[in-house]
This record gives structure tokens, C-alpha cells and sequence, in this order.
């Protein structure tokens, strides 16, 4: 940026730094302090209890060896690390972890890119607009994960499929009643359209929330420097909304990497159990092979991957923070 800019935004940029004065002291007591703890409390509570034993008793299932005789007799098998061992071991596992892993980066990458679009056009547009496309944004929000994959089902559906006869109507006379989840990449298509469409309102709403905070100072100054969209974008909406994008992004890789809804939904993970992701591979070991602590085994490696992913994030965050210090 140029002079100009760095100017406007020096004076929009809140005055902290090394050499400023530390506030002073409130004099409040322990009691004071406490308060803002006992009041997460009560959440924090019902967040364990619901969670927490839900977990611990998934983690002891998954050193057992709980089948369909094990149910029937009533009768306790432990195992140790078997199961962990059988799934690392297994490079059926890992082609599931690849497959999960581009999966997740695709959607997020659509839904980043189709999100902040969004986001931008509505910051863009006049206020009757703006409205009537948050709605529209709000309402595909705030539809049910089953009620979504039902209609799409429907679009997609390879005899009355809305989808098919349009492609029918436009010329692509090929397309007339294809089956959508007859292959691995057709099913995935229309897996990645309903999860796309279902994140993009979150992104775009939150996208245009943020930027009404940047000071208009800033878009001012770049355009006295002669810049356009593009650069305003990366030289004063992006680096201002940093922290926003990388919140944003990691919430919608967690999001992406544990849907379950829309993949089993749509083919149960077919065809041939090509379009299984982690999530969905572990339900079919568990449940649709009788092989419970198998399912509970994978489930919690991909808790630890999500874990890892989530130590990664705040790695980057915490050293964003000690630049800006």
C-alpha cells in the first residue's frame, strides 16, 4: 500500500503497542474474577456430561472386541490395542484417510472461494437485494441435513431427476435419465453440490458481517492510489479479516471432514463403498459389519485427526499473534 493508505490505516488501527501505558488497575476481587467462570458453568456441564462420558464409553468400546455373539451372551472381550492396530493396518483405512482428506479440501476450497463472493456482493449491493439474498441464504442454512438430501436426491433422481430433464431440454441428450450415483466421481458431484450449497449462506453472512467493521477509510485511501477491486481485496479486505478467514476456514474443514448426513444419505457410501469417507467408513465397520469396537476404534482416530488439525490451527494462530505483537 502506499502512503496514503498506511496512513488511513494507521489512523483506523487502535493505538496499542510496547510503548503505551498498561491500564489501570480495576481493584476488582477474586469474587469479580470468578463471575464471567461461574457463568459458562452451567454450559460447560452439560457440555461434558452429554460429550464427555459419550466419549469416554466410546473409547472403552473401541479395546473390546463387541460383536453380535458378545451382545447376545452379555459378555465383555477386551483387546487392548487390537482394533487400533487392525485399522492402522489396514490399507483399506488409508485409502478412506486420502479420500476423506482431498474430499475435505475440495469442499472447502468451493466453499471459501463461492462463500466470500457472496459475501462481497452482498456488501455490494443495494439494501432491498441484500435482503431477499439473505433470505435465500438463511433459508438453505437453516434447512435440515435430511431434509436437504432429499430434495437433491429428487433433482438428481435418475428417472424424474429436474437435473437430468433440464440437461435433456439444453441439448445434452446423453444426460437424459443418467444415474448420478452410479460412479465414484458422479456421486461425489452431487455430494459436494448439497455440502457446498448448505456452507456457503455461513460463510458468505459472516463474510459480510466482518466487513462492515473495516473502517472506510481504508477503500477510500486505495482508491485515491488507483486501485481496483481485486487490489482493495488484497490490500486492505484481506489482511484486515486475516483472523476471519482462518477462523472460517478451520470451522468449515470440521465441518466438511465429519459429515456423515449427506454422504450415507446419499448412496450409503456407494457405489462399491467408493465414496466412503472416515466418518461413514466407521458406521459401515461398526454397525453394518457387527463389529462395534472396530467402528469405535476408527472413530476415535478420527477424532485425533481433528484434533491434530485443531493443534495445527492454533498453532498458526498463536504465531500470528506474536508477529502482530
Amino acid at each position: 500500500m502506499s502512503a496514503q493508505t498506511e496512513e488511513a490505516a494507521a489512523q483506523a488501527a487502535p493505538r496499542t503497542g510496547k510503548g503505551t501505558a498498561p491500564p489501570p488497575a480495576s481493584g476488582r476481587g477474586a469474587g469479580a474474577r470468578a463471575v464471567p467462570y461461574l457463568l459458562i458453568l452451567p454450559a460447560a456441564a452439560v457440555t461434558v456430561l452429554l460429550l464427555g462420558w459419550t466419549m469416554v464409553k466410546n473409547g472403552l468400546l473401541s479395546f473390546q472386541n463387541l460383536g453380535r455373539r458378545q451382545l447376545i451372551r452379555h459378555i465383555t472381550e477386551w483387546t487392548g490395542l487390537d482394533n487400533y492396530g487392525n485399522a492402522l493396518g489396514s490399507s483399506e483405512f488409508w485409502r478412506v484417510t486420502g479420500r476423506s482428506v482431498l474430499f475435505t479440501a475440495a469442499n472447502v476450497t468451493l466453499i471459501m472461494v463461492i462463500g466470500c463472493l457472496t459475501g462481497l456482493l452482498l456488501a455490494r449491493l443495494g439494501t432491498k437485494l441484500r435482503l431477499l439474498l439473505s433470505l435465500g441464504l438463511v433459508l438453505a442454512w437453516a434447512m435440515p441435513f435430511v431434509a436437504a438430501t432429499t430434495v437433491f436426491q429428487w433433482l438428481f433422481d435418475q428417472r424424474f431427476g429436474v437435473v437430468d430433464y433440464l440437461l435433456d431440454r439444453l441439448g445434452w441428450h446423453a444426460m437424459a435419465h443418467y444415474n448420478w450415483t452410479g460412479s465414484q466421481f458422479s456421486t461425489f458431484f452431487v455430494i459436494t453440490v448439497l455440502i457446498v450449497w448448505q456452507s456457503v449462506p455461513f460463510v458468505a453472512i459472516n463474510l459480510y458481517a466482518a466487513t462492515t467493521t473495516i473502517p472506510k477509510e481504508l477503500y477510500e485511501a486505495a482508491s485515491l492510489d488507483g486501485a481496483g477491486t481485486w487490489k482493495q481485496f488484497t490490500s486492505v479486505t484481506f489482511p484486515f479479516l486475516r483472523p476471519f478467514f482462518l477462523a472460517t476456514t478451520f470451522l468449515e474443514v470440521i465441518w466438511v471432514f465429519k459429515a456423515f448426513t449427506q454422504v450415507f444419505a446419499i448412496n450409503e457410501g456407494g457405489p462399491d463403498r467408493l465414496t466412503e469417507t472416515l466418518p461413514v467408513y466407521a458406521f459401515q465397520e461398526g454397525m453394518g459389519s457387527q463389529h462395534f469396537g472396530m467402528g469405535a476404534a476408527i472413530s476415535i482416530l478420527t477424532i485425533v485427526i481433528l484434533l491434530a488439525l485443531t493443534a495445527y490451527y492454533l498453532r498458526i494462530v498463536l504465531k500470528q499473534e506474536e508477529d502482530e505483537l
